[in-house]
């Protein structure tokens, strides 16, 4: 195997697929709720662009059991992030467990990649129409 065939997939594109029981409900929540549209669609699937990454909600008759983040959005400003989702009609979950507690929906957390250049993250998370756990993070410098 030589090199280019052992890098492949560190060079594919992350492209995060969620389910949907009701792609119509979804679309809705989507839209109003977090401010998105489609990028484009298909016979029970759609396609969101949000800045370098894609994300498709696909119509499905399983469920995610939303208890694990399945796709995460990284923001400038976490503490308006926040707000706004707020305002339009989003419950953030509150967590209490040792170490680890949510404050007004925003968690802080120690620590973060090296090569982020931050000291730690702050996040928050919620749950779209379909049940999948969605979080936001924003770095610590």
């Amino acid at each position: 195997m030589n090199g280019d065939e052992r890098d492949m997939l560190a060079r594919a594109r992350v492209a995060t697929r969620l389910p949907a029981q009701d792609l119509d409900r979804a679309r809705r929540f989507y839209a109003e709720k977090l401010g998105l549209e489609p990028a484009d669609e298909r016979p029970g699937g759609l396609l969101y662009r949000c800045g370098g990454g894609e994300f498709v909600l696909f119509r499905s008759t399983g469920a995610s059991p939303g208890t694990f983040t399945q796709m995460a959005l990284e923001v400038d400003d976490i503490d308006a992030a926040v707000a706004e989702l707020k305002r339009r009609g989003v419950v953030f979950e509150e967590v209490d467990l040792p170490g680890f507690r949510t404050r007004d929906g925003i968690a802080e957390i120690e620590g973060n990649y090296p090569s982020k250049g931050a000291r730690g993250e702050r996040g928050a998370w919620f749950r779209d129409s379909e049940g999948n756990m969605l979080g936001i993070g924003e770095p610590v410098r």
